[in-house]
């Protein structure tokens, strides 16, 4: 059962970081270093938190992270254009 709730707990928190990042990545040019930074310097964090929660690897856990991964990356984008579109409008 305490594996479910860390799997939860690292979930959230990869949603989280990745929030900014994905922001950041909406503002530079797509496969530019910038580009790459944004969406790899996250990783090593999320491999921290997995040996620091005692997830290790296992199959089930990468459809929770990895959509954390890019929902948050995905909603950070989405955030950045949002603001560029109403800075244009005012």
């Amino acid at each position: 059962m305490n594996e479910y709730i860390n799997l939860s707990i690292v979930t959230v928190i990869t949603f989280f970081v990745n929030i900014p990042f994905g922001y950041w990545r909406g503002s530079v040019k797509k496969f530019s270093l910038k580009w790459f930074l944004a969406v790899h310097l996250p990783i090593p964090l999320i491999i921290f938190m997995r040996y620091h929660f005692e997830l290790g690897f296992q199959l089930y856990t990468y459809p929770f992270l990895v959509g954390a991964f890019f929902f948050g990356q995905f909603l950070g984008a989405k955030y950045f254009l949002k603001r560029e579109k109403q800075k244009v409008l005012k």
